[in-house]
């Protein structure tokens, strides 16, 4: 019995130094900002967000559903204000089509680039998920590749004609560290600023991690929230 027990710890402190060898590339954000703050969404595909600044008069972008618009739909139900979803997943766009949202929720079946043009697209190994990316990683197989359109977020804006977003909310499999340039250079006022980090697909993905915070706060944003995983950031901009 005493074996068992030193075993099964052995095996917990493996599964613990495994997590925190995980964590530990991404444990060096600090928030440097203090306001309120919700979790809204699941467990999966939630964010902070400061509630106190949204109203129905509110407009939220939304890059990257998959197939959870938790986070989306509990900004409706605390807000009813108007989502804009986007994601260029085949997966994800025929399940948006299949589904009965409400009317504040309007999707568009692109991502977010660099530029304009159409791209290819790496789709996960595992059939079950959903989430592809435009990097190769672990979790994609190159094999199973798609074309999907991308749009740079000015011409987003071109469509759209918003002049102000009170939240941007990114989980876009690694195009962040691509696309904050273009985002934080626009001419539209962003309040919000909420990303989830995947620096864990990147040999350099600290560095990138770093260079982004950087970014963001040479741009007036302060970051407020951090999830339990480390991987979802939330940012303000007063």
């Amino acid at each position: 019995m005493i074996f068992n027990k030193f075993k099964n710890f052995g095996i917990v402190k493996r599964i613990e130094n495994r997590v925190k060898s995980k964590l530990g590339r991404i444990a060096h954000l600090k928030t440097d900002h203090t306001c309120p703050k919700s979790w809204y969404g699941n467990d999966y595909g939630g964010f902070y967000i400061n509630p106190n600044l949204l109203n129905e008069n509110s407009v939220v972008y939304s890059f990257g559903i998959g197939q959870d618009i938790s986070f989306d739909l509990a900004v409706i139900n605390n807000h009813n204000c108007q989502v804009y979803g986007f994601d260029p997943t085949p997966k994800s766009i025929a399940w948006v089509e299949a589904q009965n949202f409400p009317s504040n929720f309007h999707f568009e079946g692109i991502g977010i680039g660099k530029k304009t043009e159409t791209a290819i697209f790496n789709l996960p190994k595992n059939e079950a998920y959903v989430s592809g990316s435009l990097y190769e990683h672990d979790f994609v197989d190159t094999h199973k590749a798609v074309e999907v359109q991308l749009r740079s977020f000015d011409d987003i804006l071109d469509k759209l004609q918003h002049s102000v977003i009170d939240v941007l909310k990114m989980d876009i499999e690694g195009a962040e560290y691509d696309v904050i340039d273009n985002i934080l250079g626009s001419n539209v006022q962003i309040r919000q600023i909420l990303l989830e980090i995947h620096e864990r697909f990147f040999d350099d993905g600290k560095s990138k991690t770093e260079i982004l915070l950087h970014k963001l706060r040479s741009n007036g944003y302060k970051l407020f929230a951090i999830s339990d995983s480390y991987q979802e950031i939330s940012f303000i901009k007063l």
